[in-house]
């Protein structure tokens, strides 16, 4: 899952914190080092100005590289996107059957503490009241509703939006309990809550529903509103509330599905309807093999480009996910990057010229050689990219693993394979992308994107590690 961590940094001080990290800038990277990260944001700040290497992934984390609960173990946890929390993951042992909910988003430094992701009914405390739907910019699939209209109703309310591939694996499931039960009372309330700005959009918002098959009611959150009132975290969340208005269970993240079901059961058949019936409760999704017995497995988290994401790592004391020192000394404007020849892992490099957005890196240029290109060395299964074209014209991103196309056993989704073997995509929304679908977890390997068009502008990477599925 992904935990939100925060909205964003006031305006005047990213630009502090990047001359600051640009007045200390060392001539090269220097290779990483153990350091102890500060614990505090003040103390985070002095460390991105004042120390002459940027932090760098630990040399085996067992758990990722800003452990949560994520990873692939019988703690919950985002299994592809493990949030830049820097909570410790519990050091619990894998499931080989199933995969754990996924996390979020938060709003503010978290505790050193595990993210709850399961919160059953309290038989010895009263249920809170659910929180008012709030600030609604735009509703899909609906007229406007309100809780109060839908008293005597079960409402599940998730929160998501349409990027977060963490989301996306959880609508087979929501369709599911939508087709099962809506004629039982069952009111799915979905709460898209953006990301990035082009997610505010309520043509991209639509466009996604239809895109995804989403015929429950959407209302679109754009300002934060209902995510404040119900003091959220997480994409996805899901909030599961009785006939009387009150908030009976919560999940955060993906996985669980036979308990939140076993959930929905419940509140229906107290709220009258009746399910004599004998479904069969869904499974979570299966991990892949490879992954599951490779002993120093390790899942690349999810990767953002742009430098508000980057700095506020800084400022956390977390690591950024780059570490080009041009990068930091450039924000909203054309800089020409080299990226070096040898490239750790798990870190978005850049070549050529690039233009450096609070959430996107852009192309600075158009060429006609892909000669400027993204380069990352991942270990995963599955790899997704967050792209968008603003200018709103088809463009041609070309792909290539190890130095070699990709392949029909070994490409994503969206990856189109052209008579001479090139393999590329082709970006003409903002949306989420599937890149590469490996038959089997791979450690270490080299991605690189380039395209010649100047509208190429990529927001961020994510992974997975499941047997089926990005």
């Amino acid at each position: 899952m992904k935990l939100r961590f925060y909205r964003s940094l006031p305006a005047l001080l990213l630009p502090v914190l990047l001359l600051l990290a640009a007045a200390c800038a060392p001539a090269a990277v220097p290779e990483p080092a153990a350091e102890e990260r500060p614990a505090a944001a003040a103390d985070a700040v002095e460390s991105a100005a004042a120390s002459t290497a940027i932090p760098a992934i630990p040399a085996q984390p067992d758990t990722g590289r800003t452990p949560a609960p994520a990873e692939p173990s019988t703690a919950a946890g985002d299994l592809d996107n493990p949030p830049p929390t820097g909570e410790p993951a519990a050091a619990a042992a894998v499931n080989p059957t199933s995969a754990p909910p996924a996390a979020a988003e938060p709003t503010a430094p978290p505790a050193a503490t595990a993210i709850p992701t399961i919160r059953p009914p309290n038989p010895e405390s009263a249920p809170p009241p659910a929180a008012e739907l709030a600030g609604i910019a735009a509703w899909i699939n609906s007229d406007p509703l309100t809780l109060q209209q839908l008293r005597g109703k079960v409402v599940l309310i998730d929160f998501w939006t349409y990027t977060c591939i963490n989301c996306i694996r959880t609508f087979p499931y929501l369709k599911l309990w939508h087709s099962r039960y809506a004629d039982d009372g069952l009111v799915i309330l979905g709460i898209h809550t953006p990301e990035f700005e082009f997610e505010k959009d309520f043509a991209n918002v639509r466009q996604a529903t239809v895109d995804n098959g989403i015929v429950w009611p959407v209302a679109q959150d754009n300002d934060f509103a209902t995510w404040d009132a119900y003091n959220n975290r997480y994409w996805p969340a899901k909030y599961l509330i009785d006939r009387e208005g009150q908030v009976r269970y919560t999940h955060f993240g993906e996985g669980h599905y036979a308990e939140t079901e076993g959930q929905i059961r419940e509140l229906l058949t107290a709220a009258g309807a009746d399910l004599s019936d004998d479904l069969e409760l869904p499974t979570d999704q299966l991990l892949d093999p490879t992954f599951v017995n490779r002993a120093d497995a390790f899942l690349t988290p999810e990767l953002y480009a742009g430098y508000q994401r980057n700095v506020q790592s800084l400022l956390f004391g977390m690591d950024p996910y780059i570490i080009q020192m041009d990068y930091y000394q450039s924000s909203d404007q054309v800089v020409e990057f080299a990226a070096p020849e040898l490239r750790q892992p798990h870190y978005i490099y850049f070549h050529g010229s690039w233009a450096v957005g609070p959430e996107q890196m852009t192309h600075g240029r158009v060429t006609e050689d892909y000669s400027d290109y993204i380069a990352l060395t991942y270990s995963a299964k599955s790899v997704n990219a967050v792209l968008t074209s603003y200018a709103g014209d088809p463009y041609r991103v070309r792909v290539t693993l190890e130095g070699e196309y990709l392949t029909e056993e070994n490409r994503g989704a969206d990856i189109r394979i052209a008579a001479d073997g090139e393999s590329y995509l082709l970006v003409n929304e903002p949306r989420l992308y599937e890149i590469v679908n490996s038959p089997a977890y791979t450690a270490e390997k080299e991605l690189r994107l380039s395209s010649n068009s100047a509208d190429f502008s990529l927001f961020a990477f994510t992974f997975g590690v499941y047997q089926d599925g990005p």
